[in-house]
């Protein structure tokens, strides 16, 4: 009896340690408007060619975990993009998650009309590789857009 309980004891701990572990792991979404206010006040801080390349770093400071910031012209252009360095320069409009959700042109149209807010959809986890439900929070400044999303 005493060896089960040491054992159900034990099994408890070590999933409540690796559910600890697996949130640390995930950004939350007050990260993710922290981190989009601090892209922000660093391009106004630093101009845009070096906060473009510190977005761009994917070992830079706007990079935490499975939190990095992207950044878009308002026509969708996009300036930076800390997890995936090809989509720099490309016209972001057309993306679509796995459900096809056109989630770039609704961040679009919520800063036409908000300047901020968050949008759903399923996007690759650039640590796990794999297709999560994700959260993205985006804010209008100048003539630009930023983002940074959480993976549920």
């Amino acid at each position: 009896m005493r060896a089960i309980l040491k054992f159900f004891t034990f099994a408890f701990f070590s999933l409540f340690i690796s559910q600890s572990v697996m949130a640390a792991e995930h950004g939350t979404q007050q990260e993710a408007e922290a981190l989009v206010i601090k892209a922000i006040a660093y391009l106004k801080a630093n101009g845009q060619e070096k906060a473009l390349a510190e977005f761009n770093n994917p070992k830079g400071s706007f990079v935490d975990r499975d939190l990095y910031i992207w950044v878009t012209e308002l026509n969708g252009k996009a300036l930076a993009h800390g997890a995936n360095a090809r989509l720099v320069g490309k016209d972001l409009r057309s993306l679509r998650d796995v459900d096809n959700k056109a989630f770039v042109e609704e961040v679009l149209a919520g800063v036409a009309t908000k300047g901020k807010g968050w949008v759903d959809y399923k996007w690759p986890n650039p640590t796990t590789k794999a297709i999560e439900q994700k959260s993205t929070y985006y804010e209008k400044a100048g003539d630009l857009v930023f983002a940074c999303g959480v993976y549920k």
